[in-house]
Order: structure tokens, then C-alpha cells, then sequence
């Protein structure tokens, strides 16, 4: 059976990652967390004094040094997920924090980070047999993806989720400020100029304001298995 490439896109905190790795595994396809590879970015510039602390960034300078950027994904025995590495070093913590989440968005807009990561993207995904989440994967990386997703949920709902995450890391969180992070997030993504957040005409829509994991893995299951077996 020919693999096929799938694409998830979708507004923050709405488990796009989690249902993407849950699919891949099912399926037995490759998960690329693409949302990840923008937070290395965004953990690059701030590690490299490219973001100042009223948080502009030098993008002169962060452009110059794009190229130093790698972002690579191992599989975790431990987890049985795949971790993100930045030029070799395991980050996947590193790059989940509130700090990385403040910053991320105006990273993700700038157009020479962008290139890049989608080059970084293609790549990996040449051969098919792969899970892409992110905001623009059916859009602007694999526009010809066979089976993409487009994934919704109430500003609330998302805002609780992540909440729980970060206090589940022993983070230190305040409700309102994770729900206007997020709403701030949205608009940056959905206004951007170069591959902004959009719902991609062919993508199946998902609202899983009010499903458990579980149902929302069947539900990607059974529309996995229309598509291949329709192919």
C-alpha cells in the first residue's frame, strides 16, 4: 500500500501534537512535530541574544546565522515518542516553556525562518509515510498532502489544556495570562504575511472541544483508513 502524507493544522493548545503522535504510531508513519522546529528556533535566538527583552529581535543578525539552525527528532525509548533536538542537543523541555511560548509567534512570521524550516520540512517528508502538524503544513509545506486535518476548539477549552500542561511540568501559571498568550498567538498566525494559519479547502475539519483523546484517535483512524483504502 503506497503511504500517503498527512497533515494536521490547527490553532495552539488543541492537542494537535498529541493526536498526530498517537496516529503515526498507529499507523506506523514517521511524526514530525513542525511546531517544535519554529520553538528551536525561537530557543536559538534567545539563547543567542537575538530577542531583547522587550522582545524584538535582531533579525539582521538572526538571519545571517539561520543556517546554524538544525532541528532533528529522535525517538525517545523511554516515552516511545520522538524528542526534539536543536544542532544535536536533546530540548524538547526547553523549548515547551512559557518564555519559548511568548516569543515563538513574531519568530514563526519572520519569511527567512520560515524558508528555512520549510526546506527542513520537504525534506523529511520526501518519501511520504509521515504525520506534519503545524499551522501551515497543508498549505504551504505539503499543499498536495493526501489526507489534511484541520483542528479547532474553543479559546477556553485550549487555554485550560495548556494550563494543566504547564502545572503538570511544576511551572508556575496564571490562567488569564496562558488564554491571552493564546489569543495573541492566533492573531499573530492567522495575520502573518507568509503562510498564515488557514484552513486548507480539502481539509477535514476537526472540533474537539468536547472529545476525549480517544475518540478523536478513532475519528482520525477512520478517515485514515477511507483515504488509503479509497487510493
Amino acid at each position: 500500500m503506497k503511504k500517503i502524507t498527512i497533515a494536521i493544522d490547527g490553532h495552539s493548545s488543541c492537542g494537535k501534537s498529541t493526536m498526530a503522535k498517537d496516529l503515526a504510531r498507529e499507523v506506523g508513519y514517521i511524526y514530525i512535530d513542525s511546531g517544535a522546529m519554529y520553538r528551536c528556533c525561537t530557543l536559538f535566538a534567545m539563547q543567542q541574544g537575538l530577542i531583547a527583552p522587550d522582545g524584538s529581535i535582531d533579525e539582521a543578525a538572526f538571519q545571517r546565522r539561520m543556517s546554524e539552525v538544525q532541528v532533528s527528532f529522535r525517538l525517545n525509548p523511554e516515552t516511545g515518542r520522538p524528542d526534539t533536538y536543536l544542532n544535536g542537543e536533546n530540548v524538547e523541555a526547553q523549548i515547551r516553556t512559557m518564555e519559548v511560548s511568548s516569543h515563538v509567534s513574531p519568530v514563526a512570521a519572520l519569511p527567512f525562518v520560515r524558508a528555512a524550516m520549510t526546506a527542513q520540512q520537504q525534506q523529511m517528508g520526501q518519501e511520504g509515510g509521515i504525520v506534519m502538524d503545524g499551522r501551515d503544513i497543508g498549505t504551504a509545506v505539503f499543499p498536495h498532502a493526501e489526507m489534511k486535518v484541520f483542528v479547532t476548539a474553543s479559546d477556553e477549552i485550549r487555554a485550560q489544556r495548556r494550563y494543566d500542561e504547564l502545572v503538570g511540568k511544576g511551572e508556575k501559571a496564571d490562567f488569564q495570562a496562558v488564554l491571552a498568550n493564546l489569543r495573541e498567538r492566533d492573531r499573530i498566525d492567522s495575520t502573518r504575511a507568509v503562510a498564515p494559519l488557514r484552513q486548507a479547502e480539502d481539509a477535514l475539519v476537526l472540533d474537539n472541544s468536547h472529545l476525549t483523546i480517544e475518540q478523536q484517535k478513532q475519528w482520525l483512524l477512520d478517515r485514515f483508513h477511507e483515504l488509503t483504502a479509497a487510493s
